[in-house]
């Protein structure tokens, strides 16, 4: 005869244990969820100053790969990814503005640490862009290690992991730096610009995407140093159960669009395959979208409209910066990215 432990541990392994909320947990884990319906338009906090993740263009319009994950979210809910209203937030700000519901979802290439999940009310959706931090010079500095920074200035943004990032590594190395603090991205790269400091740091990709930007973009190099892992992503408020399952499936749906070869130009080809992995992905049979809260074609307006993680990444930063793949490419590639099955 099994025992009750041994009885439990083979039920939980081999099927689904059901448990049925309250009335009053539902009314509580669908109240984001029914508020972003009933308003009919997701509300997104970005920083609207990063080329590459979240950028507001001279025509008043938004790129960056942060931006098109609250698009696919709006095509996904409302078949319509205009259905944004972005709201730019400084990162002293933007914490508070998730718990306070000032915004749905913070989608602006933040950090997802311990400290930060385990405390101040929020939730980490799946990271959508892997990085780390890195070091931005001149190239006839002579700076090409950490023991070269010894009596040079670094500029960095406060309040963020990117200082506590440096002040870590130069106190494990005993290397006296000396620090350049800046509340305004802005201000931070003008002042390196102007030469009023010796290098700059920031997530690696952010630093290739600046160099653009810089008065005389060939002085400049990234140095090969990576001193931190940055797995960026969006941020939502805890205890919203429904809404972080739609906010994390959303973003599975377009990297599982890639492993399947699905994308925005030859998507309708797939309308008539037989292959049910695919079927059930697009919505033709089954009801993924059903169990969601959305429509069981809901990948489908994602990838119509917005397009698969290959496509969003090329877009904002493979092709303008010429930027590898590297950690964010598929897991079958040798990278990070990999979604769960759609079944």
């Amino acid at each position: 005869m099994l025992s009750l432990g041994l009885m439990l541990s083979v039920l939980t392994g081999c099927s689904q244990i059901v448990r049925t909320p309250t009335v009053k947990q539902q009314s509580k884990i669908n109240t984001r969820l029914r508020t972003i319906k009933s308003r009919g338009k997701l509300i997104c906090g970005i920083n609207d100053n990063l080329i590459g993740f979240s950028y507001k263009e001279t025509d008043g319009s938004y790129s960056g790969i942060s931006v098109d994950l609250c698009k696919a979210i709006a095509a996904a809910m409302f078949d319509d990814a205009t259905k944004v209203e972005f709201r730019h937030l400084e990162a002293e700000e933007r914490f508070k503005a998730v718990v306070l519901g000032q915004v749905d979802i913070l989608s602006r290439n933040t950090t997802w640490n311990l400290s930060r999940d385990t405390s101040g009310g929020l939730d980490f959706p799946p990271t959508n862009f892997y990085d780390g931090q890195g070091l931005l010079v001149r190239k006839d500095s002579g700076i090409e290690g950490l023991d070269d920074f010894n009596g040079k200035s670094i500029c960095f943004p406060v309040k963020t992991t990117t200082e506590d990032n440096l002040v870590e590594q130069m106190r494990k190395y005993n290397i006296g730096y000396l620090p350049m603090p800046f509340d305004d991205n802005g201000e931070l790269y003008r002042a390196y610009d102007e030469n009023k400091c010796s290098a700059a740091t920031s997530d690696r990709s952010a630093l290739v995407a600046r160099i653009s930007s810089l008065s005389d973009p060939d002085a400049h190099k990234v140095l090969d140093i990576v001193i931190s892992k940055e797995p960026l992503g969006p941020v939502i408020a805890n205890d919203e159960p429904a809404w972080f399952d739609v906010v994390k499936w959303v973003s599975y749906a377009a990297i599982k669009a890639e492993e399947l070869g699905i994308n925005s130009a030859n998507i309708d080809s797939f309308s008539n395959s037989k292959n049910p992995e695919i079927r059930r992905f697009l919505g033709v049979e089954g009801d993924i979208g059903t169990q969601l809260g959305l429509s069981n074609s809901f990948a489908q307006r994602v990838i119509k409209q917005v397009g698969n993680y290959d496509e969003i990444y090329q877009r904002n930063i493979g092709e303008p910066f010429g930027l590898e793949r590297g950690t964010n490419a598929l897991w079958k590639d040798g990278g990070l990215m990999y979604s769960p099955p759609f079944r």
